[in-house]
């Protein structure tokens, strides 16, 4: 059941979207060679505290951190770890989410290492504009798969590949509500949009094959030919005009 959100409810959202906006940027000015992916969480965790917010992934079906931090060829769900450093033209995706008094946030960016690749760039560029994209979609009358066409277009005549086994989702009480929304599909399916809607979209774009994995950690998800890949997400809510992004400082 996909739920409509009162203007309340909206405003509950964005508070615990901003934490994560902001959140997010200082783990960004905190990359760079050297640190470790446990550190980075650390920090993730201690910020979230200080504003009186929970982590929302941390406990989330079991995963043990607060932060998913994704290095290069992890496309999803990298576990932080003491051993994992960060070396200089690495891409590192953070995905942190938290909930504050009832309502969840959600948020993911990909942040270069140091100097990276001309190709790690562009990856890194196109699939933040494919996620622009795709909210360019988030309009009443359009439907669902409108968001997804768009995504997967941008991305594909680009030559990158679009990740079909993670997609994004409804938010709002729960971390993860319906809809999904995939980031591939012809356009024009699925449920038409509504004021009161809010979705967290987040293409995930790898440089090579669409093809994906799981390690024997059951958690972190890798390309199956080991080329990068990058993520970016915002919360957005539906509204009677334009997409109001919630996760935008």
């Amino acid at each position: 059941m996909i739920v409509l959100r009162s203007q309340r409810e909206i405003e509950k959202i964005r508070k615990s979207c901003l934490i994560v906006a902001e959140i997010l940027e200082r783990l960004r000015e905190h990359v760079q060679p050297g640190v470790t992916t446990w550190d980075l969480s650390a920090l993730s965790e201690e910020l979230a505290a200080s504003r009186k917010a929970k982590p929302a992934f941390k406990g989330y079906h079991g995963f043990p951190h607060a932060l998913c931090a994704s290095v290069n060829e992890e496309v999803v769900h990298g576990i932080p770890s003491r051993k994992r450093l960060l070396r200089e033209g690495d891409l590192i995706s953070l995905d942190f989410g938290v909930v504050l008094d009832g309502y969840y946030g959600d948020a993911a960016i990909t942040v270069p290492v140091g100097q990276v690749s001309d190709r790690a760039r562009e990856l890194c560029r196109v699939t933040e504009d494919a996620l622009y994209e795709g909210i360019r979609q988030v309009m009443p009358k359009k439907r669902l798969s409108d968001i997804s066409h768009a995504i997967q277009q941008h991305v594909e005549t680009r030559g990158f590949s679009v990740v079909r086994e993670f997609v994004g989702h409804g938010i709002g009480q729960s971390l993860h509500e319906s809809p999904q929304i995939p980031n591939f599909g012809p356009p024009g399916m699925g449920v038409r949009l509504k004021p009161g809607m809010v979705l967290a979209i987040e293409p995930m774009i790898n440089e090579g094959g669409a093809a994906v994995e799981i390690l024997e950690d059951q958690w972190t998800a890798v390309t199956v030919d080991r080329k990068l890949s990058a993520h970016f997400e915002h919360t957005v809510a539906v509204t009677e005009n334009e997409p109001d992004i919630l996760t935008k400082r």
